[in-house]
């Protein structure tokens, strides 16, 4: 059995469930628990858990990520919201070089289970400083993982992966996703973190995405459908470890790949991807590899603009032309 709930109950069922089955656990951020959440994930768990395991903090994004690195040191397992990960920058010291060296460092004395979650990316108008898809810093660093969920039936399982992982987690959402609504199968659902998934197969092309640019990566391949070109489109959903092995394969059998990601074209997700496809799967291609990314340039508060900047089904039509022409002319 299945129901339909939105991305944001998903979350919210994942951390509410693992709290319920772990006393460890608790929430700690920003506006989490009298205000329920910035984006209402944390709707009603200050009234179900009490203050002691829904914590309120100041505006200190290193000081409360500290406290949850040490909380994790001795035993806790805390979940750090940050109110959009663009915050999470002036943390950014604190992850790197206390949660994600932590167990390194001790010799294996210490681990350091927790969760670092919060939206990620652009949303609508939020300018420049906001609109950082932050994953392409942190995929980079070796000690902890990163997931980035496309569906809410993902939401909940690699949430509660994460929760229960001995590693630090970043679990990067998507604003824009938080009203999406999708089926969750009934019990413990948990998704396994490393997995890519086919979300649809194909015989022409592999487009490579995840977060919310796997549903533009859909809507695109919808389109190219009426002019016969069929796509494979995989959902990476884990960015750090990434499941090489169902991207390489799905390379070799469509011969052609473009890769869909928010963020800048310099360096990042994207590149990764195209690396591991290149030394694995070379003599399988027939196109060089296409990145479809956010434009260079600082996000432009204009409306317009901004979705210029963005990519967007018809920029992800146009790179899935070109390799899908090349040697065929």
């Amino acid at each position: 059995m299945a129901k339909t709930i939105r991305f944001r109950e998903a979350l919210r069922e994942a951390m509410t469930e693992e709290m319920e089955r772990d006393d460890r656990v608790f929430l700690m951020g920003e506006e989490v628990g009298h205000y329920q959440g910035a984006y209402k994930v944390s709707e009603g768990m200050l009234e179900k858990f009490g203050e002691r395991r829904v914590i309120d903090t100041p505006i200190a994004e290193c000081g409360f990520a500290s406290i949850g690195v040490g909380a994790a040191m001795v035993g806790l397992r805390p979940i750090i919201e940050f109110m959009t990960w663009n915050f999470s920058a002036v943390a950014f010291d604190v992850i790197l070089n206390s949660a994600a060296k932590l167990r390194q460092m001790s010799g294996g004395q210490f681990n350091c289970p927790m969760v670092f979650r919060g939206p990620n990316a652009s949303a609508r108008q939020v300018g420049s400083q906001h609109s950082h898809a932050m994953e392409h810093f942190y995929a980079t660093i070796p000690g902890i993982k990163v997931v980035a969920p496309a569906f809410v039936d993902d939401a909940k399982g690699l949430m509660k992966a994460a929760i229960r992982d001995d590693n630090p987690v970043l679990v990067m959402e998507s604003e824009t996703l938080y009203s999406l609504k999708g089926e969750v199968p009934d019990g413990d659902h948990v998704t396994p973190m490393g997995k890519a998934r086919v979300v649809q197969e194909g015989d022409d092309v592999t487009i490579v995405s995840y977060s919310r640019m796997t549903h533009v990566a859909l809507e695109a391949a919808k389109a190219l459908a009426k002019e016969k070109i069929s796509c494979e489109v995989v959902d990476l959903r884990s960015l750090r470890p990434l499941d090489e092995d169902t991207i390489v394969a799905s390379a070799r059998k469509t011969h052609r790949v473009v890769m869909v990601h928010e963020g800048w074209p310099y360096g990042g997700v994207g590149a990764e991807v195209a690396d591991r496809i290149q030394r694995l799967a070379f003599d399988y291609l027939d196109a060089p590899i296409l990145r479809v990314t956010t434009l260079d340039v600082p996000m432009p508060y204009n409306a317009k603009l901004e979705q210029l900047c963005m990519p967007q089904p018809d920029r992800v039509i146009a790179a899935v032309k070109r390799v899908v022409s090349r040697g065929r002319a």
